[in-house]
């Protein structure tokens, strides 16, 4: 298995999607693991920290099990004034 040059990059937008998406290790790696993964969860972390190298397909099991964990995510949005329920201008609405 020779050096895949891409591995750091891929590496890196895998850690900033785990944040944005707040994300455990552990997480991940019980999705990655029920999805055939292979390496452990001390392997992932270690892969996720620079000190590792992983398999092409372990890597993209990884990015798989991320992606299908944010898409399980509610999508963050700023609500309307409307939707604020029991609120009013001047504090809780009684009765509404």
């Amino acid at each position: 298995m020779g050096f895949d040059p891409h591995e750091p990059e891929q590496r890196s937008q895998l850690k900033d999607a785990l944040t944005a998406a707040d994300i455990t290790v552990g997480e991940l790696w019980l999705r990655y693991f029920s999805m055939t993964g292979s390496a452990g969860e001390y392997e992932v972390q270690a892969y996720l920290q620079g000190l590792i190298s992983l398999p092409v397909i372990q890597r993209d099991l990884l990015a798989l099990a991320c992606n299908e964990m944010i898409a399980e995510k509610p999508p963050l949005h700023a609500p309307y004034a409307d939707q604020m329920k029991g609120t009013g201008p001047s504090g809780p609405s009684s009765g509404r």
